[in-house]
C-alpha cells in the first residue's frame, strides 16, 4: 500500500513544453538547434522543423494545463527551469527578470491546485553560448556559472519549492556529450579524458548545488537524477557475470559518489588500470 500522503503525478522538461524559446527575453539553449534531438545533427541556428520551439506552448497556457494535472489527481509536477530563461547567455551578472517571473506564476498556479513542484535545475538545456564558448562541462568555469544560477533561483524559490534535482540523467554525458553535458566538441573528438573530466565536474557541482539547498532551504529535499539502463548476462558464466558488474558499474558510480561523497573504489581501480594499459 502506498501511504496516504504518496505524492503521484507527472513530469516534463521545460525544452519538451515551454515553448516561446526566444520570448521575454530567454537566450538560445542546445534544444534550439537540436530539432532531431540525438539521431540528427545540431543547426547553426534555429530551424522550423525544430517543434521545439513552440511545443506545447506550456509557456502561454501552464494556467489551463496545470488545471488539467489537478484534474488528473497530480499531487506533485515535476518541471525543469529553463537555465537560458535566467541567464540567457549563462555567463552574465544579473539574472532575467522576467524569467523569474514566469516561474513565480507557474508554482503559485501549482500551489493553487496543492500541488507540489519537483524542480530539474538542469534538464538538457544549456545555454547554447555556454556551450559554444566553453565547451560545455568539459571547461571547469561552468562550475561557477551553474553556482550563480542555483543561488539565485533558491534564492527566489525557497518558499515555493521544496523538492530539487541537480541534474536530469547526469550520467548520460557518457552517451549524448553535447545534449547532456553542452559539450559543443564533436563527440568523436572527444578523448575519454575529456568526458569523464565532464563527468566530474558536473559531480562537483551537483554537490556544490546540493550544500547550498542545505544552507539557504534546511527544509528542502534535493537529490540527483541518473539514467538507469538495466543490464543481464547472456549466460551465467562468470565471464558474462564480471562483464555485467562491470559495466553496471559505469552507472552506479554516479549514485556512490552522491551517495557516498566520494569515488568507489572500483571506478578509481578501472582508471588506474586504463592508465597503466596507456
Amino acid at each position: 500500500m502506498f501511504p496516504k500522503n504518496f505524492l503521484w503525478g507527472g513530469a516534463t522538461a521545460a525544452n519538451q513544453c515551454e515553448g516561446a524559446y526566444l520570448e521575454d527575453g530567454k537566450g538560445l539553449d542546445i534544444q534550439d538547434v537540436t530539432p532531431k534531438g540525438i539521431v540528427g545533427p545540431r543547426t547553426e541556428v534555429p530551424t522550423e522543423d525544430n517543434m521545439k520551439l513552440v511545443a506545447i506552448d506550456f509557456y502561454h497556457r501552464y494556467k489551463e494545463d496545470i488545471k488539467l494535472f489537478a484534474e488528473m489527481g497530480f499531487k506533485v509536477f515535476r518541471l525543469s527551469i529553463a537555465w537560458s530563461r535566467i541567464f540567457p547567455m549563462g555567463d552574465e551578472e544579473q539574472p532575467n527578470e522576467k524569467g523569474l517571473a514566469f516561474y513565480d506564476a507557474v508554482f503559485d498556479e501549482c500551489h493553487k491546485y496543492g500541488i507540489e513542484p519537483l524542480v530539474t535545475i538542469s534538464h538538457y538545456e544549456t545555454p547554447l553560448h555556454l556551450s559554444k564558448e566553453y565547451d560545455g562541462w568539459v571547461n571547469r568555469k561552468m562550475i561557477g556559472f551553474y553556482e550563480k544560477y542555483v543561488r539565485t533561483i533558491f534564492g527566489r524559490y525557497k518558499e515555493k519549492v521544496k523538492y530539487w534535482l541537480t541534474f536530469n540523467e547526469i550520467n548520460s554525458v557518457l552517451h549524448e556529450p553535447f545534449l547532456s553535458g553542452g559539450i559543443y566538441t564533436e563527440k568523436e573528438k572527444l578523448s575519454r579524458q575529456d568526458l569523464y573530466q565532464a563527468v566530474h565536474h558536473e559531480l562537483v557541482a551537483s554537490a556544490l548545488a546540493t550544500k547550498i539547498a542545505h544552507e539557504m532551504m534546511p527544509e528542502a529535499k534535493i537529490g540527483c537524477m541518473v539514467l538507469n539502463i538495466p543490464i543481464y548476462p547472456l549466460t551465467p558464466h562468470p565471464d558474462d557475470m564480471i562483464e555485467v558488474m562491470e559495466r553496471r558499474h559505469m552507472n552506479d558510480f554516479f549514485l556512490d559518489v552522491h551517495v557516498r561523497g566520494r569515488y568507489p573504489g572500483y571506478i578509481c581501480l578501472l582508471y588506474t588500470s586504463d592508465a597503466a594499459d596507456d
